[in-house]
C-alpha cells in the first residue's frame, strides 16, 4: 500500500490506530504549529509594543508640531494685534486725567448737571480708591429733575473728553403728588493714572 492510500484510509477520529510514522508526523506538525504561534505571541508582540509606543509618540509630536506651526504662521498677525492693543491702551491712558486735572473734571461733572436743567442737591466727592495702575474717585450725586433731563445728563457725561462712569443709579419720585419730579441718586467715578512712584509693587 502506498502512502497516499494509507492517508485516505486514516480515521481522523481515532489517531491511536494510525501507523507510528503518521502519528509522529502529526505530533511534530502540531508541535511546530504551537512553537510558531508561541513565537508570534512572545517575540513579535514583544517587538510590536515599542512600535505601538513609537506610533503614539509620533502622533503626539506631529500634533505638537502642527500646533506650533499654526502659531508661527500667525506670529505676524499676533504682533500686529499686540501693537493695536498697545495703541488703544495708550489712547485710553491719555483719557485718564492727571492729578491736577481732577478738580476741573469734578467741576465739569457738576456743570453737566446744571446744563441739563437739573437741580443739584448733593455733590460729595469721596476718598480716592487706588487700583493696580489707576485710581478712581467716586462722587455721590443727588439730582432733581425729570427723565428727559436725566437722559441729557447721562449723554453729556458720556461725551466728556475724560473717562467718567456712572454707577448705583436709583430714581424715585421727589414728591409723590408730582410723578414727573424725580430724584436721581448716582455714584459717578472719575479716574486718573498713577505715576510710577504711586503704583504698588
Amino acid at each position: 500500500m502506498n502512502v497516499l492510500e494509507e492517508l485516505r484510509t486514516l480515521d481522523v477520529t481515532d489517531p491511536g490506530r494510525w501507523p507510528p510514522g503518521f502519528r509522529a508526523t502529526a505530533v511534530v506538525s502540531i508541535f511546530l504549529a504551537v512553537l510558531v504561534l508561541a513565537g508570534r505571541i512572545f517575540v513579535v508582540n514583544a517587538e510590536l509594543a515599542p512600535l505601538a509606543r513609537a506610533g503614539l509618540e509620533e502622533a503626539e509630536l506631529r500634533a505638537d508640531f502642527e500646533k506650533k506651526q499654526r502659531r508661527a504662521a500667525n506670529l505676524d498677525r499676533y504682533r500686529a494685534q499686540l501693537a493695536e492693543i498697545e495703541r488703544v491702551f495708550g489712547a485710553m491712558l491719555r483719557q485718564l486725567p492727571a492729578t491736577a486735572e481732577i478738580p476741573g473734571l469734578l467741576a465739569d461733572i457738576s456743570q453737566v448737571g446744571r446744563n441739563a436743567g437739573l437741580q443739584e442737591e448733593r455733590f460729595q466727592p469721596l476718598e480716592e480708591v487706588r487700583r493696580e495702575f489707576y485710581a478712581e474717585r467716586p462722587i455721590k450725586i443727588r439730582l432733581q429733575g425729570d427723565y428727559h433731563q436725566f437722559g441729557a445728563f447721562v449723554s453729556e457725561i458720556a461725551a466728556l473728553p475724560r473717562i467718567a462712569t456712572l454707577h448705583d443709579i436709583h430714581i424715585r419720585p421727589a414728591d409723590p403728588g408730582e410723578p414727573s419730579d424725580l430724584l436721581l441718586d448716582i455714584t459717578a467715578k472719575t479716574y486718573r493714572h498713577l505715576d510710577g512712584g504711586e503704583q504698588g509693587p
